[in-house]
This record gives C-alpha cells, structure tokens and sequence, in this order.
C-alpha cells in the first residue's frame, strides 16, 4: 500500500534467557494513531525499541517507506523520520525548552561559538505554533508539568522531521484534561500525515484516538483490528488468550479470619491514593495491576521503606508507625524486593550470614562475640527446610541459582521471625522447576499461618496462588476479587480501569 510507511515482519529478539520476540510484525500507515497493547512482558515496548534503533533484531525485515532498512541506532532511526517519546521522559530541567528541543543541533553565530539563542527560541517558536500549542521557548524545562515536559518530547522528535512517531505510556502520568490536551495534539499531527504508534494499557483510551490495534502476547503477534470493529472485552480477551492455566489453583484452605494486618487510607503523592485493604492470618493476598498501578509502592510504604503523607497501619488490631524498615521487622514484618540481588541479598557474602542477617543481634553475645555454634545451627536448619542447593554454608550467594538465591531471602525473614511476608515478583528470572518449589513454600508457609502479601505480574501466578486479589491501577485499588471470582479477563477489566473502587 502506497500510505503504509513501515512494516516489520519476522522479528525476532532474544536477551540472555528470554525469548523476548518471536516472528513479531507490525504495520503502521501514513496519517493513522496504532495503538500496541498486551501484558506486562508482551514485548510492546522490546518490538518499537527495535525500531528505534534502541535494540537491535536478530532476524526479521523492516521496510520504511518502501525500502528494506537495517536501523543501527537511534541516530539511523532519526535519519529515517522515525522518533520515540520513551515513558520515562529525556529531558534536561535545567535548561530552557528551546534548548531541549535542540540539544546538540544549536545554530551558532556566524563565525562565533556562541549560540544563537535567538535563533533557536525561533525555530522552537515556529514547532509550537505549528503544533498549535501555547508555551513559551524560553520556559525552563523544571518549571512545567509532565504534561507540558511531554509535549516539548513531541516538538523535539518533530524538529527531525519525524513521520513515524511512537509514543510509550504518554499518559501514565497525567490527568484528565491534560490526557484531551495531548490528544488534541496527536489529533493534529495525525491530520497532517504523521504515523503514531500509541503504547498504552489504558484501554478505554484506545476507543478515543487510536484508528487500529495490533495485540502481542507473550513476545507472538496476536492480531491487528480496527479500532471501531472490536470491544474492550474482546481486546482483553486477545491480550490474556484462551488458556487460563493449565494446573489445579494451588490455594491452601484457610478458614482463619483473624485479621493480622489492616491498611486504612494510605496516600502517598500521587503514587498511592486512599489505600484501603486487610490480611488475614494464613492467607496470600495477591496484589495485580499493570506496570506503574502503584503496587511496589503499597509495599515499600507498608515496609516502612517510603514515607507516607497520610493513612494509618494496623498490625493484630494496633495501630503501628512504621518509619523505617527496622519498625517493619519489630513488627514482625518482612519484605522480599522484586530485585533480590540490590535489595535482598550481600551477593559478596557467604550463604550462613545472609540467612542470619536480618537477625544477627539474636547471634551477639555480651562483648560482641558472635554465637557461630547459633547460627550454623540456624543456616543447616534452613538449608535443610527450605531446600537450598548449595556445596556448603560458606559459598558464596552471587554463586547460586536464581530460585536458591531467592530460598536464601526467604529464609532470612523466617530467621528474623516475622509473621508478615511481602513478596515483590517472587518468581522473577528464575526457571519453571524453581518456580513450582517456591510455590510450594508459599503455600507452605500459609498453612504454617504466615500471611502473604504476593504481588505479580504474572496472571495465571496470581490465580494459581491467591486467595483473594487485589487489582490496582494508577496508585487507586479498582476491585477486590474472591479466588472463585478472579479470573484473568476480570483482573484485566481492573487493571485497565482508571475509576475508583468497583464493587466485583
């Protein structure tokens, strides 16, 4: 087709471990907002970095405006018209917006090495009218909104006379009226023949500006639909697949209702807004919601890691002040990162000491004296309980594999005692036989009477484990579902929902 202006087919891209792409496509013409959606890890934003120039494919074509191209980098991608608008925004507060939109392409006077300030305030002058937007060039980059900041990101890819122009999450962060403000813009650039490719999970968006969508699932192209021929249902329907999961729910009964841990309006910036949810003795809890819901911060605030503006904590019926991580664990709270080995592990150290280092003080005696005969004690008893594949309690952590690395984590919080569990992504990077035996310490720790807090972003993790689960979307909770009523296509009807609380 004559106003197709690129076309990617049999894409492939691999990272250590990951098959992120597998004989991906994608088409985009001249005048039209494609909109790509899918789950966390669908391979969204890996296929457009491709294109980019940010990644490099390991096989596949890609034709831009009729001709077969290889993109080597950011650079070629410009060259070829092609500009992406990243989620987190590449811009340099303290200088000017004219200054942004220009870095390194200034006019200089002629035959000095002084900029031409005037020069570039004009040329930024003439994107922003063109663009039909009031904003003065010589505005500090600190001084605007992220709604403002976004649209000089657009005016920036414009100045390269861009006519392919992707956009990730462009409004993750904004409001209401500043969301219709970008619309209007991209409206405008679409009616003068510029390609935009949307990335967004906010589906109820996609009926407002996108022409088509194109589904991935799992790093596979799904499909591509006009945006007038299908309904959010069926969108999530493609985004999720037919397969629920293929094994039994692993859920342990749990007939306990004692609450051990309430939360009451909690609120942090814009980031977390009027959280409100109970955990009760013996249960896993699962917390789901796309990238940036805000669930990672529910647990760093309730852990004691972030302040918090407002809200109140309830641990066994008392009101608590967690401040600091310290508090947390006095409380008897503990928190597995989804990044073990920043936050949860000393790789340099050996296996016994990080099993005991949420508790060493229990280990020092009078004059500082550590009982090594207590904590090797310790070490073997976790080691053997817990199933950690490790030659001896001396090798080193950074040494083990990714599911013993988390065993490790796991087994430094029951040392320390605590009765709370926060699980951040407790499957991540490690391989599926590891994953069945974390599951099946989770659920062995529930019927112990430990209480789960479980957040992931895997959908059929959150069904095979919870006993309920709580759905976020852009720092609010959407819905509470029963393990009887969760299903994936319910938890992502949630997860895209930008309202308030929605009884299930």
């Amino acid at each position: 087709m004559d106003d197709v202006l690129v076309s990617m087919e049999g894409i492939d891209k691999s990272f250590p471990g990951v098959h992120a792409l597998d004989n991906c496509r994608f088409e985009l013409r001249a005048g039209e907002v494609h909109a790509l959606v899918g789950e966390n890890g669908a391979g969204k934003s890996t296929l457009m970095k491709i294109l980019a120039g940010v990644y490099s494919k390991d096989a596949g074509r890609i034709v831009v405006h009729g001709r077969e191209v290889e993109i080597h980098g950011p650079r070629a991608a410009q060259a070829l018209g092609i500009s992406m608008i990243h989620q987190e925004l590449n811009l340099m507060p303290h200088l000017t917006v004219a200054q942004n939109v220009f870095i390194g392409r200034e006019p200089r006077q002629t035959a000095r090495a002084f900029l031409d300030e005037n020069a570039i305030n004009q040329a930024t002058q003439q994107l922003f009218d063109m663009m039909r937007l009031k904003l003065d060039p010589r505005t500090k980059v600190a001084d605007l909104t992220v709604a403002k900041q976004q649209m000089v990101e657009i005016a920036k890819a414009l100045s390269y006379n861009s006519q392919v122009l992707i956009m990730d999450e462009p409004t993750a962060a904004l409001t209401d009226a500043e969301i219709e403000e970008l619309f209007t813009i991209i409206r405008q650039l679409r009616a003068k023949g510029v390609g935009i490719v949307h990335i967004s999970h906010r589906l109820e968006e996609l009926k407002q500006i996108s022409d088509r969508i194109t589904v991935m699932r799992d790093g596979r192209y799904i499909n591509t639909v006009d945006t007038a021929d299908i309904s959010i249902e069926q969108i999530i329907s493609m985004m999720v697949g037919r397969t629920i999961y293929e094994s039994t729910p692993e859920v342990p009964e749990n007939g306990d209702q004692e609450t051990v841990l309430e939360v009451r309006h909690l609120q942090r910036g814009d980031e977390l807004k009027d959280i409100n949810f109970s955990l009760k003795k013996g249960e896993i809890l699962g917390f789901a919601g796309l990238m940036g819901a805000g669930r990672t911060e529910v647990a760093r605030a309730v852990f004691g890691a972030d302040p918090v503006d407002a809200g109140e904590i309830f641990i066994q019926g008392k009101p608590v002040q967690l401040n600091s991580p310290k508090d947390a664990v006095r409380h008897g709270i503990g928190y597995l990162s989804e990044d073990r080995k920043r936050y949860g592990l000393a790789l340099g150290m050996d296996v016994e000491t990080n099993l005991v280092l949420a508790s060493f003080r229990k280990f020092l005696g009078w004059l500082g004296w550590v009982d090594s005969k207590g904590t090797r004690a310790t070490a073997e008893h976790y080691v053997e309980a817990l199933a950690i594949k490790t030659p001896s309690l001396q090798q080193r952590v950074k040494n083990l594999s990714g599911g013993n690395q988390q065993k490790v984590v796991i087994g430094k919080w029951l040392t320390a005692n605590t009765d709370i569990l926060i699980f951040d992504e407790p499957t991540r990077g490690i391989d599926v036989g590891a994953k069945s035996e974390i599951y099946r310490l989770l659920n062995d720790l529930a019927r112990q009477g430990k209480s789960i807090i479980m957040i992931s972003s895997e959908l059929p993790e959150i069904l095979r484990m919870s006993h309920r689960v709580i759905v976020m979307c852009e720092g609010r909770i959407t819905g509470e579902l029963s393990a009887a009523e969760a299903t994936q296509e319910a938890i992502m009807t949630l997860a895209t929902q930008r309202t308030g609380m929605v009884e299930a």
